[in-house]
């Protein structure tokens, strides 16, 4: 019988736990967020946990430079780079302020199933095998399945929905592109960007809060932020866009379960076979990263050789 080391390498198991990790700290964040919606807008809650979190970053950024773990955070970067790290950053803001204005005005499960879109299309475009899309596939059918979409949908809705899969899908390719680049720094510089982009909101709803509000605001930034994207970072770099972008789909998976604990909501058939599906998805997919990893590679010099011995990142080149 072969242990779970022998049989699953280590970096493999460590970036499925990291994308565990980060669905837990979305779908309880915005547990904790729905909270606060009755004395700040949607709209405000994403501006202000973005800035506590982007806070929470730099100072993680300036910790790890004094460790070694991490460069200087205005050190002279490429072109390239600054440009990825502007796009992340208007992908991080993009992606929390569509997807939570559309919870206001569509079912949770057809707003989480809008968002996984997007990782959906890139794990199926970075698939190079017929047989890589099996996961996806049957990742998407269980999200559908958690989701029971149906009756009158908002069209408005779907659109800011369809904004939020974009925008994870281009979070999800710069934040595999940067954990080749950079490190800690360049997350933290995209958070800086993505909360510059938010702060009018914050503005405009800094007298909504109360002192408890508040406290709540900077766990949401810390939760939902900072140790979100640092776990989707990581996790980028240990398995590649293809492989997180359908391991995603455990957000409405988690989502369901704490909806079961926490709030009392009904577990039907459906919403269990989904759950079911979505599990053997990211089972497959964590089995053809598994299998990959164990592939013999040639001996090459670092560089193009290398890269062609990664097929893992096909579109990523390297979250959310």
């Amino acid at each position: 019988m072969l242990s779970l080391r022998s049989s699953v390498p280590l970096t493999v198991l460590s970036g499925v736990l990291l994308v565990v990790a980060s669905c837990a700290a979305v779908q309880g964040s915005a547990a904790l967020a729905s909270t606060l919606f009755d004395v700040v807008s949607p709209a405000g809650v994403v501006a202000w946990r973005q800035l506590f979190g982007a806070a929470t970053l730099l100072i993680i950024a300036v910790i790890a430079r004094r460790l070694g773990a991490a460069g200087a955070l205005l050190r002279r970067r490429p072109r390239g780079e600054w440009g990825l790290v502007l796009a992340l950053g208007a992908a991080m803001a993009a992606m929390n302020l569509s997807y939570y204005v559309a919870v206001r005005v569509l079912p949770l499960g057809v707003a989480a199933t809008m968002m996984f879109l997007g990782p959906f299309a890139l794990a199926a475009l970075a698939s190079r095998r017929g047989r890589q899309l099996i996961g996806p596939l049957l990742a998407l059918l269980g999200v559908v399945l958690i989701s029971r979409p149906g009756g009158a949908v908002d069209v408005a809705g779907l659109l800011l929905g369809a904004l939020a899969a974009v925008a994870l899908a281009v979070y999800t390719i710069c934040s595999g592109r940067l954990g080749d680049r950079g490190g800690v720094d360049s997350l933290a510089l995209a958070s800086v960007v993505s909360a510059m982009l938010l702060s009018p909101i914050a503005a405009s709803h800094a007298a909504e809060p109360t002192p408890a509000a508040w406290a709540v605001l900077v766990v949401l930034g810390v939760v939902g932020i900072s140790a979100t994207f640092l776990c989707d970072f990581l996790a980028l770099r240990l398995l590649g866009a293809r492989a997180v972008a359908t391991l995603f789909a455990l957000d409405p998976v988690i989502g369901a379960i704490i909806g079961v604990i926490f709030l009392a909501d009904a577990l039907s058939l459906g919403v269990g076979a989904g759950i079911l599906a979505v599990a053997g998805g990211g089972a497959l997919t964590m089995l053809t990263a598994t299998s990959r990893s164990r592939a013999p590679r040639p001996e090459t010099d670092r560089g193009a050789g290398a890269e062609e011995a990664e097929p893992n990142e096909g579109v990523s080149g390297s979250g959310r």
